[in-house]
């Protein structure tokens, strides 16, 4: 189920790198809602609610402004490449209903078996899911899992209505043994028996 947000902003009649720049002095963000081939409708939103909201993937947005709402999704984000505050938002509108495709970010839990472990091949998988249910995370579980096992794109657990839109055979998550990984050690040869008697030495001719 996607994680629902509703933002309140107001109509963006400014544009420019000084009007941005004016409005993170102010604590705000400027976002653009795009809608196919319609104008999209510029906005401001508040900075530390909407930094934080952008912590989950594929959330379902409220978008309120003046009279008006929105719902969509966020298409894209812009930080700044030193400070990564947030300067930018496009979003994309959706219906009730739609389905839409969205990339999910991948997750592993458990522990491989020995001195195995699990890397993670696609940082996203590819799906197609309706807007009120997109995920937000998928999870592969390698608890157990052997050197040498992969765990393919159509071998992950999805969520009721969510379908998979991308190559199934690719490699999401491998599991292997680290070049410079410690060999085991052997085990212990079994101790002697002390009671046992020991062993009599042959007679002298």
């Amino acid at each position: 189920m996607a994680t629902k947000i509703t933002l309140e902003g107001n109509v963006r009649n400014e544009f420019g790198k000084g009007v941005a720049r004016r409005l993170r002095v102010a604590n705000l963000i400027p976002a653009s809602i795009y809608a196919g081939g319609a104008e999209p409708v510029h906005v401001t939103l508040p900075m530390r609610e909407t930094t934080l909201s952008l912590r989950h993937a594929n959330a379902l947005f409220t978008i309120k402004f003046g009279k008006e709402s929105r719902i969509a999704v966020v298409k894209d984000v812009q930080r700044n490449p030193v400070k990564r505050i947030v300067e930018h938002i496009d979003f994309y509108e959706v219906k009730a209903g739609e389905k839409i495709d969205v990339e999910v970010p991948v997750f592993v839990e458990g522990t491989p078996k020995g001195a195995a472990v699990a890397f993670v091949d696609v940082q996203e998988l590819k799906v197609r899911a309706d807007v009120s249910n997109l995920p937000e995370r998928l999870v592969v579980n390698v608890d157990g899992l052997t050197d040498g096992t992969k765990v393919f794109a159509k071998d992950v657990k999805l969520p009721k209505g969510v379908v998979l839109d991308m190559d199934g055979e690719e490699s999401v998550v491998s599991v292997t043994v680290p070049e410079d990984a410690a060999p085991e050690e052997p085990a212990a040869a079994p101790a002697a028996d002390a009671a046992a008697p020991a062993a009599e030495a042959p007679a002298a001719e």
